[in-house]
């Protein structure tokens, strides 16, 4: 059993510092002459309700994409909990599923896979995961959450604790095994970006 997509919130993680990429924002570079995040949405919007992105700098650059912007309410560029938190606390619906801005192929059917796992196994929140040979490969902001989540986060962002998977694992929790590693690969240096672009 899957959940209704109008009870599902979209929230696009576009509030880092993209050290990797030298600054610039990922969400922002050039993907087949489109915005990355631009992909994101167009994968991300067909599954969802309400879709938020999460941003903290270029804020006149994000607004373009006609979506309502979040900023992070926890101050100095707390990762990507911060984003969560943001979104739990806009979140109007019963679930919030987050994904990066820098994985353009992510999976057209990640909110059903994710819901119907949160639901059948009654968990607060579900996230995939990938194998690589014997290898299990977490892929924690690719998750969806029960909204009333957000009181565990609070207390364990207050704890200083910033780490995604640590605080997935430390809910009741389900992981969902997709076959595609390809739609989770992201682009995370300009070498990725040129690579990715050289191919298309």
């Amino acid at each position: 059993m899957n959940c209704p997509v109008s009870d599902i919130s979209g929230l696009i993680l576009a509030g880092g510092l993209s050290t990797r990429m030298g600054g610039r924002d990922k969400g922002l570079q050039l993907l087949g002459g489109r915005p990355m995040v631009r992909h994101v949405i167009e994968r991300l919007q067909p599954q969802v309700g309400p879709l938020f992105i999460s941003a903290n700098r270029h804020l006149d650059d994000y607004i373009v994409f006609g979506l309502p912007l979040l900023s992070d309410v926890i101050s100095g560029y707390a990762g990507p909990l911060a984003g969560l938190h943001a979104g739990l606390n806009q979140c109007t619906t019963p679930y919030l599923l987050s994904v990066p801005c820098d994985c353009p192929n992510l999976p057209t059917n990640l909110a059903s896979r994710l819901s119907e796992a949160l639901i059948s196994s009654g968990a607060q929140a579900a996230y995939a995961v990938t194998m690589n040979e014997n290898q299990t490969e977490h892929h924690p902001v690719f998750c969806l959450l029960r909204r009333d989540t957000l009181v565990h986060l609070n207390d364990y962002l207050n704890k200083g604790e910033r780490k995604v998977i640590a605080w997935l694992l430390s809910l009741d929790h389900a992981q969902v095994l997709f076959d595609d590693r390809a739609a989770f690969v992201n682009i995370n240096t300009p070498d990725d970006l040129s690579a990715i672009n050289a191919m298309s």
